[in-house]
């Protein structure tokens, strides 16, 4: 049995934006009985950001309620590019870096799923249903059914119309992508497809195609589409990335500091959809600390994500700097300035701890090192033999730490 208040709960955090059929999406989920469903990635980087996430806290929550989750990377579907919302056509990847991402990838996953135990996820990938299919055969089974015409009326399609440049290669992805549809439903029994809202129309295509495929066969495929909202800054941008860069999911692409920050520069209109998706808190309580203090929420939401993604212990860390660094939004950490000069070719980290005096000498440097009292962007450093260069610093700064208390912004004069 499953616990048959989940669709209550999508509803209740904002988290079911479009269906293809909610009524029959609710009677599945209240039924108290399991269904399979699936989410599909192309694997087009070897990491993810938590714009990237947004799907996969979802599934997680269907996996927590007893229903078994699937997860499509898109070995061939990559090897294309899906041109929704781009203005270019998509830089394509050999098979062997599509793979190697893909290895990569599941290692960010499993912070959200379980791949162990009695109702674990599991990965497919839709290259091993794509190899080996003729062309020929894939169009006369399958591109019968789509129409050109509506395809190119699709708003996936719409910026690469606007620059034209949609090649035909591109128009595949969407058949493409509802043969996967139609695959997992006859292979492993998904009922539903789950995504972004941007994914809407290649949804709907494989809904759309298994309904014509049942005319032929006779068969009855029971699909649904469904897509959650899209975290998009003022601006319509897709969240994910800052300033400073993307804000990954895996640790040695990111310091705990940095990934906090990265947080708390969520826009104020999305503060309650990333509490609702990455967060367990009841929404009345999320409603209330977002209207009575904004500021407040923001730090709360930065804690809360931090310890999901990477742990209490970074989460502890990152929001003990930021209390350090940032009293009443001004910055009270003592500044260093340094020449460009002196760290083109890279300074080594003990000169660098010397020269800002957070230690006395080199040996002593070493010792502090050795006993794990340094940190660097927030992360430890464990090298005394460590250079750093411009290239470490963030706009221009960089933040070292002796011990808990001990704090100093080197800048670049």
């Amino acid at each position: 049995m499953t616990d048959k208040n989940l669709y209550n709960v999508l509803k209740q955090r904002g988290l079911l934006y479009q269906c293809t059929d909610e009524d029959a999406l609710k009677k599945l989920l209240e039924s108290g009985n399991p269904i399979s469903l699936y989410e599909g990635t192309d694997p087009t980087m070897d990491s993810l950001h938590i714009g990237h996430c947004v799907p996969f806290c979802i599934l997680r929550r269907f996996q927590k309620a007893g229903h078994k989750v699937y997860l499509l990377m898109g070995g061939a579907t990559a090897s294309v590019g899906d041109p929704s919302g781009k203005t270019e056509m998509r830089k394509l990847l050999s098979k062997q870096d599509l793979n190697k991402n893909i290895e990569q990838i599941k290692k960010s996953l499993s912070i959200f799923l379980n791949f162990e135990g009695e109702n674990k996820a599991e990965i497919v990938n839709n290259d091993d249903w794509f190899k080996g299919y003729d062309y020929v055969d894939f169009m006369r089974d399958i591109g019968v059914h789509f129409n050109v015409n509506k395809m190119i009326s699709n708003e996936i399609y719409a910026n690469r119309l606007k620059e034209g440049g949609l090649t035909f290669f591109e128009m595949g992805y969407m058949l493409m992508q509802a043969y996967d549809f139609v695959h997992l439903n006859e292979s492993c029994g998904c009922r539903l497809q789950w995504g972004g809202a941007d994914q809407w129309g290649n949804i709907v295509a494989g809904t759309e195609l298994g309904r014509k495929l049942n005319l032929v066969d006779n068969k009855n495929r029971q699909m649904i589409g469904a897509t959650n909202p899209l975290l998009l800054t003022p601006e319509g941008k897709k969240m994910g990335k800052t300033e400073k860069g993307a804000i990954w999911i895996d640790k040695d692409k990111i310091s705990a500091y940095d990934f906090y920050q990265g947080i708390y520069q969520t826009p104020d209109a999305c503060v309650e959809m990333m509490f609702a998706l990455f967060t367990d808190l009841p929404m009345t309580h999320i409603k209330k600390i977002v209207k009575e203090d904004i500021v407040k929420a923001k730090k709360e939401l930065c804690f809360e994500i931090t310890k999901f993604v990477r742990g209490q212990e970074d989460a502890i860390l990152a929001r003990q700097m930021s209390e350090n660094l940032f009293v009443q939004g001004g910055d009270d950490a003592p500044e260093f300035e340094i020449a460009r000069s002196l760290i083109e070719s890279g300074i080594g980290i003990c000169d660098l701890l010397v020269m800002t005096k957070l230690c006395s000498s080199k040996s002593d440097a070493r010792r502090m090192i050795e006993g794990g009292a340094i940190s660097m962007k927030g992360e430890k450093v464990k090298d005394f033999a460590l250079l750093v260069s411009e290239k470490d610093f963030d706009n221009g700064s960089i933040l070292l730490k002796k011990g808990k208390k001990n704090f100093i912004k080197v800048v670049i004069k």
